[in-house]
C-alpha cells in the first residue's frame, strides 16, 4: 500500500512539472511579407489597380478571383486563413480606417532598415542606411536567444533575400540563415534533395530573390527535423513584384503567402513539440504609396504612407480580439521585446520598443 501510495505521488508530482512546463515553454514563428500594404490585408483587391491595364494583364480572371462588393468580402478571398481563422483566434492591429496604427520608428522605410527594426527592437538610422550587404552592428533577437542555454541550436531564419545573413549577421550570431539561393545542407531528408535540385532548375525573376516556395518548404523541413524554439520566415515576392509594377502577381503571391503560412500553423498543431505552445507574429518591413497611384509601386522615405505597417499575432496565450476596431498606436520595434518576453528572457536596455500587451 505504501509503495503505491509512493507511485501515484511521484506521477502527480511528474504531471505537475510537465505542466510547469509546457506553461513556459512557448515557441515562436516570426513572419514577414516584404512590402506587403495594410490596404490589401483589411481592404482587398485595390478598385483603382485591379482593372487598371498598366499593373494588370488579365483584369477578367483577377477580378473573379479577388474582386467581391465589400471590402470584408474582398479581403477573404484575398487572404482567406487571416479572415476566416486568425480573426477568430488572435489579433489584426493596422486598419488606419478604424483608427488602428501601426507604424515604423526608423525614417528610411525600406527593407533592411525595416528588418533591422523588427529583430532587433531599435531603428538605427545612424548605420543602416541601406540595402547593402553589410553585416549588421546591432543584435536581433534571434542572437540573442541563441546565446542561452535554452535557446542555443534552437534557433534559424529562412528568407527569399539574399541580403538576410548579413542582416541577421550570421557569422558573428552563429544562427544558421538559409536566403537567397542557398542551398541546404548537412544530412538531407529526400525532399530538401528535391528542393536543392528544384531551386537550381527553376530560374526566379530576380537577381537577389528566390521564389517564396523554396524559402517556405525549407523551413518546414528544418521545422520537422530539428524542431527550433524560435523560427524566423521572410516571405519576399509581395515586394518584389510590386516594384515590378505586377498587381496581378502581387495579389496571387500574397493569395499564395496566406495559404503557406496556414500550411505552418496546421503543422505546428499536428506536432507534438509545437502543438498549443506556439505562438506567430507576423508583420512587414514597410509599407507602399497610394497617391499618385504609381506609388504603389514604390516605398522609401519619400513615398507618403510607406511607414504605415501592420501585424497580426496569435497562438498560445493570446487573446482573441479579431480586427482591432479601436483607436490604437503601435510600432514595429514591439516586437523583439515582445518575442523576448514570450521566451522568457530579459528585454535589454538598448531595446527601445515596449512588449505588446497581448
Amino acid at each position: 500500500m505504501k509503495n503505491r501510495i509512493l507511485f501515484l505521488m511521484a506521477a502527480f508530482v511528474a504531471i505537475l512539472n510537465i505542466h510547469a512546463q509546457n506553461e513556459t515553454d512557448t515557441k515562436v514563428v516570426l513572419i514577414t511579407l516584404d512590402g506587403f500594404r495594410w490596404q490589401e490585408l483589411f481592404l482587398g483587391a485595390d478598385s483603382l489597380l485591379i482593372g487598371n491595364k498598366d499593373y494588370v494583364h488579365d483584369a477578367e480572371m483577377l477580378k473573379e478571383a479577388f474582386w467581391r462588393e465589400t471590402a470584408e468580402e474582398r479581403r477573404e478571398a484575398l487572404l482567406p486563413f487571416f479572415w476566416r481563422q486568425v480573426e477568430k483566434m488572435g489579433q489584426i492591429h493596422g486598419n488606419r480606417n478604424k483608427g488602428s496604427k501601426v507604424d515604423l520608428t526608423n525614417s528610411m522605410w525600406f527593407s533592411y532598415p525595416g528588418y533591422n527594426e523588427i529583430l532587433t527592437g531599435t531603428a538605427d538610422d545612424k548605420n543602416i542606411r541601406s540595402n547593402d550587404k553589410i553585416p549588421n552592428p546591432n543584435t536581433t533577437i534571434l542572437e540573442r536567444y541563441n546565446n542561452t542555454p535554452e535557446g542555443k541550436g534552437k534557433v534559424a531564419a529562412f528568407g527569399s533575400w539574399d541580403v538576410f545573413p548579413y542582416i541577421i549577421n550570421e557569422e558573428r550570431s552563429g544562427v544558421p540563415v538559409n536566403a537567397g539561393f542557398e542551398s541546404v545542407r548537412g544530412k538531407l531528408n529526400e525532399r530538401e534533395k528535391f528542393l536543392n535540385q528544384l531551386q537550381r532548375q527553376i530560374p526566379s525573376p530576380w537577381s537577389s530573390v528566390r521564389l517564396d516556395a523554396f524559402t517556405h518548404h525549407y523551413a518546414l523541413e528544418y521545422m520537422k527535423k530539428e524542431h527550433p524554439k524560435l523560427v524566423y520566415i521572410s516571405y519576399g515576392e509581395t515586394d518584389d513584384f510590386a516594384h515590378d509594377g505586377d498587381y496581378q502577381a502581387y495579389l496571387k503571391s500574397a493569395h499564395n503567402t496566406d495559404a503557406l503560412i496556414k500550411e505552418i500553423w496546421e503543422f505546428t498543431q499536428q506536432d507534438t513539440f509545437y502543438k498549443d505552445q506556439t505562438v506567430f507574429l507576423i508583420t512587414t518591413d514597410h509599407g507602399r504609396g497610394t497617391e499618385p497611384l504609381d506609388t504603389w509601386k514604390s516605398h522609401g522615405s519619400q513615398i507618403k504612407g510607406a511607414d504605415a505597417v501592420w501585424m497580426i499575432v496569435f497562438g498560445k496565450g493570446i487573446k482573441a480580439l479579431g480586427e482591432v476596431e479601436q483607436e490604437k498606436q503601435l510600432y514595429t520595434n514591439q516586437l523583439a521585446p515582445t518575442v523576448l518576453q514570450l521566451l522568457g528572457m530579459p528585454i535589454a536596455k538598448e531595446i527601445k520598443g515596449e512588449p505588446l500587451k497581448l
